[in-house]
């Protein structure tokens, strides 16, 4: 059986940098039932914390990253649907200028943690495991709302967080087209949309941000029944900051380029290794990402809901 290792994705992005997520066949075909044990590890190096509304310039950052999370697949009114819970672990060690001084700080702690909900609309109804197996490639048409909860560390004192201090949520939808036997491009659009961060530096500023539109678009080939590689890219645009109602900072405009490689180890597991880097920097976000993870899936024994109709 096929497993779904691209959701793993969501674990191994910084939760600084939500509006780069880059997840090839994050919307592919699983049979109900199937649940998903996942971790990562993500080093990332540059300009990956910077905020345009900070005092602080020339900033480069090395941060780590270790996940962990869960899926379950599901029937949801004769569709495929899939929930997913991430939880990440961060250390970064930063480097910047505060007026003229230059100074460096690390961190260790909790990211914000995410959940996302999807949904296979159309191309992919609820199946068994025997259904799933003679089931033929078609075009889907998924739709996903992703939530970023703010359970990061946090010192509304301090310049560098782990943690953003608000909630933020995407509502996604996409395009799974398969092109012949082996090939698979993949079309994404969401909108980022931020709640306000009422303790912002110095503790008591209110920060707000407008939403950020991102596009994604992949290019996948399978090498054999579990393994496959893709192309990956993003663009992404808006995010202009606001610090008690003045604008800082610049409205982001920009593009992010990377490849993915997943692999089996056995029957229950596979490694996902993927890495990204910016393309087009107007603002922010200039940083390289290396990311390494592994997943191990199980059916559960109860019989799956038979599709609709």
């Amino acid at each position: 059986m096929r497993l779904a290792p691209s959701i793993l994705w969501l674990l191994l992005v910084p939760a600084a940098a939500v509006a780069q997520d880059l997840d090839p066949r994050a919307y592919a075909k699983v049979p109900v039932g199937l649940t998903i044990a996942i971790a990562g590890s993500t080093f990332s190096s540059g300009g990956v914390l910077t905020d345009p509304t900070l005092p602080v310039e020339d900033v480069h950052a090395d941060g780590w990253t270790q996940s962990i999370g869960i899926a379950q697949s599901f029937g949801l009114f004769g569709r495929t649907a899939q929930a997913l819970a991430a939880l990440p672990y961060s250390s970064a060690r930063v480097t910047g200028a505060v007026g003229e001084q230059s100074q460096h700080i690390e961190r260790s702690g909790l990211s914000d943690m995410r959940l996302r909900l999807s949904v296979l609309l159309a191309g992919a109804p609820a199946m068994t495991p025997q259904q799933f197996a003679k089931s033929p490639r078609r075009p889907i048409v998924g739709t996903s709302l992703t939530l970023a909860i703010p359970t990061g560390q946090y010192y509304q004192d301090r310049l560098v967080n782990l943690g953003t201090n608000r909630w933020a949520l995407k509502p996604e939808v996409a395009l799974s087209y398969p092109l012949k036997e082996r090939w698979l491009v993949d079309l994404y659009g969401g909108v980022w949309m931020f709640a306000a961060n009422g303790s912002f530096y110095p503790g008591t500023a209110v920060r707000t941000q407008t939403p950020i539109a991102a596009l994604q678009t992949h290019i996948s080939y399978s090498l054999s029944p579990k393994a496959w590689a893709a192309f990956d890219a993003t663009w992404y645009a808006g995010g202009e900051a606001r610090v008690d109602g003045v604008a800082r900072g610049t409205r982001n405009s920009n593009s992010r380029l990377g490849g993915t490689l997943v692999f089996p180890i056995g029957e229950r597991h596979a490694i996902k290794v993927a890495c990204s880097t910016g393309a087009i920097i107007r603002s922010g976000a200039d940083f390289t990402t290396v990311s390494v993870g592994w997943q191990a899936g199980w059916l559960s024994r109860r019989p799956a809901q038979k599709p609709a109709g």
